[in-house]
């Protein structure tokens, strides 16, 4: 699935047939964070650690993000700025 296709399913009604991690950032990005949250906490790994730091990132949990974000940071997945985007998240997560 590219990028392009991701975008255009989020007007499904239902996620495409993806990932997982992809599963949650489709929910995030149709605005439903706790369906996004309740996908990536049952992630083992550092997939599902990336995922979870990205989100609370970007409620602004930095305390809750730490944790997750510090295990995203040592697996190769570090944001800048504001922290990772949603489409840079996708793409570190279409190559796994």
């Amino acid at each position: 699935m590219t990028i392009d296709d991701f975008r255009a399913s989020l007007s499904a009604a239902d996620p495409p047939a993806v990932s997982a991690a992809l599963r949650a950032l489709w929910h995030d990005a149709r605005g439903d964070w706790n369906a996004a949250h309740t996908v990536a906490q049952a992630i083992d790994g550092p997939t599902g650690a990336r995922v979870h730091a990205y989100l609370h990132r970007k409620e602004g949990d930095l305390a809750n993000a730490g944790s997750p974000r510090g295990a995203a940071r040592r697996n190769g997945f570090a944001g800048g700025g504001m922290g990772t985007t949603r489409r840079g998240a996708a793409r570190g997560l279409k190559t796994e």
